[in-house]
């Protein structure tokens, strides 16, 4: 039976002990344990967690975005950088990411791929999510014979302008594009002390259900997974490995549902025991979602995904209707000077907020919303303290957590996120081993500071500087 102590770690609570790890689970907690483990680590009064856990997440989209090109801020800010990230020799697909409409003044439409890479078959998917962009090589790919054109492939005057919205399933299934390693990911999240996330995709279905199980067995994603999305994950079995998310709503503002057929919707979540998690991201998706769960009548673990724009009486209701809340504080780094920009003053105060929430009494809980935000949880939990932008502006620092507070995002509870997780006897050992006490790490909260991550009582990060005794 496998075993490992750690020695005279630092608790939440501030409380010193050792922690005994045997058959991936938290055996034993005190001071001056004894006996004869596999692997003695000696903490030196460091801070030791419960694993961190990311809570909306897209895990197949990250994996491809780290073998696409960056087209979008901070990485890209004009139309010539933009240009020479996409000056690639080669014959196969450009796949860019991140690209934003700030970088070139204007939606990029075919043309203006076509003057910067005739060449070869390109497509840019917007920082959204919701729009790729394909020059004339890339759209003669997309349009198969015999597959009518979908939906969402723009028109404007009988031409294609090469923009594609809302249509994911349909680009997999004509690009007959298949799930991608979720290796890198894992690991990546693994340097972090993230030991557990939440695969948000709308998309998500049995098909990649069981692709997630695969990575997970294999020990490509070893983080648990909670997996949120179709209606239809409820009705057959999941892998062990797989646990069931909430139902994932994601509404356009300009293309919001019928409002009956998503008061159904959500009753039949409800009717199944699941929650739902609804995508809002302006004040009018946020009214829409309210109406509706009101109409439906709310459940306990209902939440609201991302809450990027609530003003007071928003704010208000969803705390009567005792919704939860998944917010990306990374945001306001990665984007907030972008909203600075574009965003009229006196609505600054509404942008990803977070303070407002804790005060209300709504349960909030940490996302970074990769691959569309930076997967480090520390960044965002930095970025909550400090709501400054990547180019120093403060935006809304009546926001700003406390270091405890910032770090309690990424504790909470997936099931429940009103609860913060701590560590105790019997839960699984998934742990994240720190550098520092907390009362020096509270002034840095950096990756930097993660020394080892067990998951299940496995390592799977080793930064330990000392051989193990």
């Amino acid at each position: 039976m496998s075993e490992t102590l750690i020695r005279n770690a630092e608790l939440l609570d501030g409380r010193l002990t050792d922690i005994r790890v045997r058959a991936g689970r938290i055996d034993e907690l005190g001071a001056g344990l004894t006996a004869n483990p596999d692997v003695t680590i000696d903490a030196a009064g460091a801070l030791a967690l419960p694993g961190l856990h990311d809570h909306h997440v897209h895990i197949a989209a990250t994996a491809a975005a780290l073998n696409s090109v960056k087209c979008g801020p901070p990485e890209v800010e004009n139309a010539a950088a933009l240009a020479t990230a996409l000056a690639i020799p080669d014959e196969g697909w450009l796949r860019g990411i991140g690209y934003h409409e700030s970088v070139t003044g204007a939606l990029i439409d075919r043309s203006w791929l076509d003057n910067i890479v005739p060449q070869r078959p390109v497509r840019i998917q917007h920082r959204t999510g919701r729009c790729w962009i394909f020059n004339t090589m890339g759209l003669e790919k997309l349009l198969s014979p015999g597959i009518p054109p979908p939906p969402g492939l723009e028109r404007i005057d009988g031409q294609y302008t090469g923009r594609l919205f809302d249509e994911d399933e349909y680009l997999r299934h004509t690009l007959r594009t298949s799930m991608p390693s979720f290796a890198a990911v894992g690991a990546a999240y693994a340097r972090f002390g993230v030991t557990g996330v939440t695969e948000m995709s709308p998309a998500n279905d049995a098909a990649v259900a069981a692709h997630f199980a695969q990575e997970h067995h294999r020990n490509a994603l070893p983080q648990r997974i909670l997996l949120a999305g179709k209606q239809e994950l409820s009705d057959g079995p999941l892998d062990p490995a797989v646990a069931l998310g909430p139902v994932k709503l994601h509404l356009h503002e300009a293309h919001l549902p019928e409002f009956d057929s998503t008061v159904t919707a959500i009753r039949l979540a409800h009717g199944k025991g699941r929650p739902i998690a609804v995508h809002c991201v302006t004040e009018v998706e946020l009214v829409f979602s309210l109406a509706a769960l009101r109409e439906a009548g709310a459940l306990r673990g209902d939440r609201i995904e991302h809450a990027s724009v609530t003003p007071d009486h928003l704010l208000a209701e969803i705390a009567e209707l005792g919704l939860a809340v998944a917010a990306q504080p990374n945001f306001v780094a990665e984007r907030g000077d972008a909203y600075l920009a574009e965003i009229p003053e006196k609505e600054w105060p509404d942008l990803y907020r977070l303070s407002a929430f804790l005060t209300a009494g709504i349960p909030l809980a940490g996302g970074s919303d990769t691959p569309f935000g930076s997967l480090n949880p520390w960044a965002a939990m930095q970025v909550a303290v400090t709501r400054r932008t990547a180019h120093g502006r403060h935006l809304g620092t009546e926001e700003a957590l406390t270091p405890e507070q910032a770090l309690r995002l990424f504790l909470a509870d997936p099931t429940d996120l009103s609860r913060t997780r701590s560590i105790t006897l019997g839960i699984p050992a998934d742990l994240c081993l720190l550098t520092q006490p907390w009362r020096e790490l509270r002034k840095d909260l950096s990756a930097a500071q993660v020394r080892a991550t067990f998951i299940n009582g496995r390592l799977v990060h080793n930064g330990i500087d000392q051989p193990p005794a």
